[in-house]
């Protein structure tokens, strides 16, 4: 009878397996060297998670942001306005740098025909245009496409991060991020 499941285990594997790719890399990440940096073998590994992709993709489902409570209870456009700012050009934690350094090798990797992360990217991108969607939907009823709007602040915003991750230029980024932010958005009411 296989041994059962030990959660916190299972969780605190999860969080050294997105400290690791921040740290090496997805590109060559192999289950040998990951077992030993978290003290454990790639047996358990297997044991707890099945595959690698499966082991990426559940951790990488335990960076996934609040979606819903980042544009939950947005009454205007501007406190939609204040909200992404704060949210995707403010934030420059470690932890947020960690979490978006390995996104941003997954996106990679999954735009490789056939990439067992594709799907993961996929949704993962979905979800945020979704969002964004259905608020700017409420917000602004009469835009004719706010789809395509919600599509270029958060390509626009996933590019900027990008930037700042590769150029580590927070000031022109965040007056880059601020100008796409607000000439995206409609004006006050």
């Amino acid at each position: 009878m296989p041994r059962p499941l030990d959660t916190a285990r299972r969780a605190e594997l999860l969080s050294g397996v997105i400290a690791y790719i921040a740290e090496f890399g997805l590109m060559e990440l192999s289950l040998r060297p990951l077992a030993e940096y978290l003290g454990t073998s790639s047996r358990m590994l297997i044991h707890y998670f099945g595959t690698k992709e499966q082991m990426l993709v559940a951790a990488l489902e335990t960076q996934r942001p609040d979606i819903a409570g980042l544009f939950a209870d947005v009454p205007d456009i501007d406190t939609l306005r204040r909200r992404l700012i704060a949210s995707f050009v403010v934030n420059t934690t470690s932890d947020w740098a960690t979490s978006t350094r390995v996104l941003f090798q997954v996106l990679g990797v999954a735009s490789v025909p056939g990439s067992p992360y594709a799907r993961y990217a996929a949704d993962a991108v979905h979800i945020l245009v979704e969002a964004l969607t259905a608020v700017l939907r409420e917000l602004d009823p009469d835009h004719p496409d706010p789809k395509s709007r919600a599509t270029v602040l958060i390509s626009g915003i996933r590019g900027l991060l990008q930037d700042r991750l590769v150029t580590g230029d927070n000031t022109r980024v965040s007056k880059a991020a601020r100008l796409l932010i607000n000439s995206t958005l409609p004006p006050a009411s």
